[in-house]
């Protein structure tokens, strides 16, 4: 839930004001006027709704899975953590919208409420896989004429893209309120590889031949090593961020943002 900057007549208290005509009179503070034999009214912070703007990446890196678990990638739990979002926009009236970010263009949906919008994002992200590469600035252009600056933007990708934090860093910088979650697949966390493999970049085709437990320390402790660099780069920049691993609970990262508790992670 989110505070207003609107002053109405709410739940939670904000502060008194002088009575003006047209004011309704359930809203003076009678006690107040007993006390003062003056008119005040009682403002209170109104929830207001947002905006909420889900950035999906949705190039060929996202279609990692793991091999335990070939049907799991990173985009279907992106898709799924997604609907959630949508899910918790709808229980407390906020619209929102989506962006699938490729480079072959942006899949736009505007901000709406309503089962409708639930629907849409539903068949949308049922056609939606992963293919390409994270999309040019040019291709973005069209996603600044649309996130209002009062906005919320959550931005779901594996990170791995420059352009990709260039973007999150901007919104930051505009002074959007911007989310993160770093999905990754759990062969990146404990990377379990015995014996001979070829390491494949989804994207960019290039392999890697090698023997998987030799190379095991060096990659955890480059890999730690990158996602340090990143999170440092996100606090900088004012952007909350978690991370999201493919066995892991699907509420992980709204219990790190929205939870009891939550703060920055």
């Amino acid at each position: 839930m989110h505070p207003s900057r609107n002053r109405g007549s709410g739940l939670e208290f904000a502060q008194y004001r002088a009575y003006e005509p047209g004011d309704e009179p359930r809203r003076i503070d009678w006690k107040l006027f007993a006390r003062s034999d003056k008119f005040f009214v009682r403002e209170a912070e109104q929830e207001s709704p947002v905006s909420v703007w889900i950035l999906l990446d949705a190039s060929a890196s996202m279609g990692q899975a793991d091999r335990a678990r070939p049907d799991w990638s990173r985009l279907d739990a992106a898709k799924l953590l997604a609907l959630c979002i949508a899910e918790l926009a709808l229980m407390q009236g906020d619209r929102f919208g989506w962006m699938a970010l490729q480079d072959s263009g942006l899949g736009v949906a505007e901000p709406g409420g309503g089962r409708a919008q639930i629907d849409r994002l539903q068949i949308d992200f049922a056609r939606l896989q992963a293919a390409g590469t994270f999309p040019d600035a040019i291709t973005i252009a069209p996603l600044w004429e649309r996130v209002g600056a009062r906005d919320l933007v959550i931005f779901l990708s594996d990170c791995f893209d420059e352009g990709g934090i260039a973007l999150i860093e901007r919104l930051a910088k505009a002074g959007r309120e911007v989310l993160a979650v770093q999905m990754l697949t759990v062969e990146e966390r404990d990377f379990p590889f015995d014996g001979g493999y070829r390491f494949l970049d989804q994207e960019s085709g290039e392999a890697l031949i090698g023997d998987g437990k030799s190379l095991r320390e060096t990659f955890l402790s480059r890999f730690a090593a990158a996602r340090a660099a990143l999170e440092d780069r996100l606090d900088a920049a004012g952007i909350r961020h978690t991370a999201y691993v493919l066995d892991e609970a699907i509420d992980q990262p709204l219990q790190a943002f929205f939870g009891r508790g939550a703060g920055l992670t």
